[in-house]
């Protein structure tokens, strides 16, 4: 005859508990080292700049506007955004410091 018989396998005896954790432990891993831990360097490097924000600093608020460092508080700035123009900041919400001793680009 053509046909086999075949042999049923039990459910509950399919491998080792190394060969069923090992790919979760692998996901993990790749998270961490492709998610998280680039993300906890940007946030240690930004803590570290508004750290070091200082008057007379150019910032960039989250909303786009641009404006001289007039005052620096504990949690806030005081931005002049024009000559008659000043703004209150909160710190954590300046994208970038261009600093005073930076040369102006050209085109």
């Amino acid at each position: 005859m053509f046909i086999t018989s075949a042999y049923a396998q039990s459910a509950a005896g399919g491998g080792s508990l190394l060969d069923m954790i090992f790919p979760l432990v692998m996901v993990f891993a790749i998270m961490y080292f492709m998610i998280l831990r680039p993300q906890q360097k940007r946030q240690k490097e930004h803590k570290a700049m508004l750290a070091a924000v200082r008057r007379g600093d150019t910032v960039v608020t989250q909303g786009g506007l641009i404006g001289k460092v007039a005052k620096v508080g504990e949690d806030e700035l005081e931005v002049d955004l024009s000559k008659d123009t000043r703004v209150n900041v909160v710190k954590s919400m300046i994208i970038s410091v261009r600093s005073k001793s930076e040369p102006v680009k050209k085109d």
